[in-house]
């Protein structure tokens, strides 16, 4: 009875018992027996302290297990000899040096002292830029060298000696830098592109020598040479293994043509012979005609040409190359329809379908915001106005950039309607009925344009219609433009102009500098240029006027004891700004980093990086658009602003504007100023008042010749101040201080407000 019960509370568990005792019965089943009668061998070894395993271990191993398939890893430690001397390791300036990384292709042009400013030109204008490097070889110095182009004068106008000069050059100097060289005349236009490509398809290391193939006169059959005038390719090794022999080919070979003398020597010496084709890879060349016509060109061996050759003037080059930027520009737009119509065959197999298509296809969708503060806001224009302006106007005239753009979209909107229904109907645009734009971060501007168009058909009707159209001008292709390095650590020499009206402000810029430079220690340096006018110049041994700001000088000088803040006094009726720069420059090494500053400056550590950044010497000048804060008497009235709004207005950039028409604070090198300063040494002989009718601005736009980089910065506040306009100065200068004193007030919504509440009052 007992034993019934007992079976009854554990039969529910009985399977799992069962399958526990038939697991681990064939579990033991599996075991390998014979591995309870092995020593812990790596018990015993780290017991031992033999942590690591000596060639004799290894050896023993080996020999005890030849068979055995694991091998066990050398640990090989580290021991550096206290003998032998540290070898400083050697790395070189880029990484593709040192990974052994060539560049694919060097063209070398060979020119002439008669055609060098004029072929030669061409070259260099049409394709040159487009190749990695691009040299000029001619045997005669012209009397006059053109502009940006490398040329290498070899001092012999002979062919074949310049042919020869030219291989050892290049073999000398670039033949471990360049896989490939292309040799070709000044006569010569090259599709840049197409031959770059077409190195990228050939292997490097073979002896290659290939070009337009033509026959020795009188030599044997299968002999050729490339033809010079179509260009021809060099490899890297072929140059390599010619250079022994170039000295026995110019002392044997004759020969009145150089593109004939280097291949006999190729022939000859290495057992080459030109090829056209290589590797499936065909050297595509076009013979031009005698007043051929290139926009009457369009067969396909022209269309698909590497080289074209004879080239007669360089009027022709230009042509040619307007000719084959046509060719290649409606090659990609059949490149792009081809595209889009995959994608739209293959959108069906997407799980969106035809619905998740982009318009246009191949462009990123729109930008979706996640909330309301992120929705981007059309622009309401017409062909004569714009209902967005930068001063929150209501309406504003359209002119400058936007007619231009506006113009040119309506134009292509109805060139594209055009030819999308012609010939059945054709389309003349009569007006503008609505037009609405956005900028798009992620894929460029949208138009919707209501267009009134007046259609005719092929019988001769018409009829104004309303066509609606969505039209894209999308971002191109990202391009990054090359820059000089620059550093962050760069020091900021900033120079302060003050005069007898600008006391009062130097309180507050001292504050600033101290607090934004001193006491963070930023490598920046402060002088001070005292400006007298004659009458306060002559009373300064008795009275002082910018006494108070040397005495507050002072007091810095002796809280900070390592720094000084030097002043310089100038006495002048007319402060121009170019003046003294000219005072200041001379005090200063050419190396200086010069900041123009003004008393309502506020300095701070990011504009002085910015300035470090955005000032690179003998590339580019910088001159910021501060951030001006409106007038208080306009923008509170009889209200005091409260610290906390005061506060948030700063930090936000809220109730100011950027004053485009101040052009006082500026970063520049000393080397710069200089060097433009020297260029209007000439115009000053003739007009010695174009000194007090120019600024710092003007003399680097017009004499400088380097990037005026001009900016708004927000960094760089101002708070609000009536500037004294010296009408003495230009009538240019004079104007722009008026609109920035009258701007700066306070915007159009405030100034409205001010004039109601005034009349209110009046009405009262």
């Amino acid at each position: 009875m007992r034993l019934s019960s007992f079976l009854a509370v554990f039969r529910p568990a009985l399977p799992l018992i069962l399958g526990l005792s038939l697991g681990c019965s064939l579990s033991l089943l599996m075991v390998s027996w014979t591995q309870g009668d092995t020593d812990d061998s790596c018990g015993d070894e780290l017991g031992n302290g033999r942590l690591f395993r000596t060639r004799e271990d290894a050896q023993r191993d080996s020999r005890d297990g030849a068979g055995d398939e694991d091998v066990q890893p050398r640990i090989v430690p580290y021991h550096k000899d206290p003998n032998k001397p540290h070898k400083k390791v050697l790395r070189t300036r880029y990484i593709h040096t040192e990974l052994g990384i060539r560049e694919r292709l060097l063209v070398g042009v060979l020119t002439s002292r008669a055609t060098l400013n004029t072929l030669a030109v061409a070259v260099n204008r049409t394709v040159a830029h487009r190749f990695h490097r691009t040299f000029f070889f001619t045997g005669l110095r012209s009397p006059k060298l053109p502009h940006g182009m490398t040329v290498v004068v070899h001092g012999d106008d002979r062919p074949v000696w310049l042919m020869y000069e030219t291989i050892r050059h290049l073999h000398q100097r670039y033949g471990s830098d360049y896989d490939w060289f292309l040799l070709a005349q000044d006569d010569t236009y090259m599709q840049a592109d197409r031959l770059s490509e077409l190195v990228g398809h050939l292997s490097a290391g073979q002896d290659l020598y290939m070009g337009r193939a033509e026959e020795f006169i009188g030599g044997e059959e299968k002999a050729r040479y490339c033809h010079g005038g179509y260009g021809y390719l060099l490899s890297r090794s072929l140059l390599a293994r010619l250079q022994p022999h170039l000295d026995t080919c110019r002392n044997d070979i004759l020969s009145v043509r150089p593109d004939e003398w280097l291949g006999r020597c190729i022939i000859d010496y290495l057992g080459l012979s030109c090829v056209e084709v290589h590797q499936e890879m065909t050297y595509r060349y076009f013979e031009l005609g005698k007043n051929a016509d290139p926009e009457r060109e369009d067969g396909v061996q022209f269309k698909n040409a590497f080289t074209v050759h004879p080239i007669s003037e360089p009027n022709l080059m230009y042509r040619l190359h307007k000719r084959f930027s046509q060719i290649e520009l409606e090659w990609t737009y059949l490149q792009i329809q081809q595209l889009q119509v995959q994608i739209n065959n293959l959108s069906d197999l997407t799980p969106e379908g035809k619905a998740g298509v982009t318009w246009p296809i191949g462009i990123n969708p729109p930008f979706k915001p996640r909330t309301r503060f992120e929705v981007i806001n059309w622009e309401y224009f017409t062909e004569e106005h714009i209902y967005s302006c930068i001063d929150s106007s209501p309406k504003c005239e359209m002119r400058g950039a936007d007619r231009a753009d506006v113009n040119a979209v309506l134009e292509i909107a109805v060139e594209r309607l055009n030819e999308r229904y012609q010939p059945q109907l054709r389309f003349r645009k009569r007006r503008l009925l609505n037009g609405y734009r956005r900028f798009d971060p992620t894929r460029g501007m949208e138009y919707v344009l209501d267009l009134a168009l007046e259609a005719y058909t092929q019988k001769g009707h018409s009829q104004v219609i309303a066509k609606r159209v969505n039209l894209l001008r999308p971002l191109s292709a990202v391009e990054i433009i090359p820059m000089p390095y620059v550093t962050e650590a760069t020091r900021v020499q900033v120079i302060l102009p003050v005069t007898a009206q600008d006391q009062d402000f130097v309180g507050n810029f001292l504050d600033m500098y101290v607090m934004n430079t001193l006491d963070t220690h930023d490598n920046v340096l402060l002088t001070f240029l005292f400006i007298y006018d004659p009458f306060d110049a002559q009373r300064v041994s008795q009275t002082d006027v910018f006494a108070g700001i040397k005495a507050m000088i002072g007091e810095v000088e002796k809280r900070y004891g390592d720094v000084k803040i030097p002043w310089i006094s100038v006495k002048t009726e007319v402060p121009s700004q170019v003046k003294l720069m000219d005072i200041i420059s001379k005090k200063h090494p050419v190396d200086t980093l010069f900041f123009l500053a003004g008393v309502w400056t506020e300095v701070n550590a990011d504009f002085l990086n910015r300035c470090r950044m955005n000032a690179i010497s003998n590339w580019q000048v910088f001159f910021p658009i501060h951030f001006q804060e409106y007038s208080p008497a306009v923008l509170y009235r009889d209200q005091q602003p409260s610290a906390a709004s005061s506060s948030f207005a700063s930090e936000s950039l809220r109730d100011g504007h950027f004053d485009r028409h101040v052009f006082d604070e500026a970063c520049f090198y000393n080397a710069d100023y200089m060097t433009a300063r020297t260029k209007m040494a000439a115009d000053i002989l003739d007009n010695e008042e174009l000194l007090e009718s120019m600024d710092v601005y003007d003399i680097f736009v017009r004499y400088s010749g380097l990037h005026v980089f001009r900016a708004v910065e927000p960094a760089l506040i101002q708070k609000y101040v009536r500037r004294a306009c010296n009408p003495r100065f230009s009538e240019d200068i004079y104007h722009r201080c008026v609109l920035s004193n009258l701007e700066g007030l306070g915007s159009r919504s405030h100034l409205a407000m001010a004039l109601f509440e005034q009349e209110q009052a009046n009405s009262t």
